[in-house]
């Protein structure tokens, strides 16, 4: 093991505070009002690229237990945004952050 090695519930508790803070930064905001404040889009996406960080340091066994989690679709979606791949639009970030940030937290409370 090397030195900076986490408990994997720590990496779980990481992704719930990031998909808080997205969240919260766009609280009471239209999707048009997300993506002209870049400030917001940018910090925005970078939490969603910190939860999929955070999954990829959660052990392949521990993500075979919690199915409820997409844990690859989460990691998926971090590389495209990390990598700047075409293919995420401003309508599939709005989804995550509106649809399946709220279902994700929920799901990571449980394994907390």
């Amino acid at each position: 093991m090397s030195s900076n090695h986490r408990e994997w519930r720590f990496y779980v508790s990481d992704m719930i505070g990031f998909a808080e803070r997205a969240g919260t930064y766009t609280t009471g905001l239209s999707q048009e009002t997300f993506i002209a404040n870049n400030l917001v889009y940018d910090a925005t996406l970078r939490n969603l690229e910190l939860i999929g960080e955070a999954a990829t340091h959660v052990p392949a066994d521990v993500r075979t237990q919690y199915p409820d989690v997409p844990w690859r679709l989460i990691i998926a979606t971090r590389n495209q945004l990390i990598h700047g791949y075409l293919g995420i639009d401003n309508d599939t970030i709005w989804s995550i952050v509106q649809t399946d940030l709220p279902q994700l937290i929920e799901a990571l409370k449980q394994i907390e």
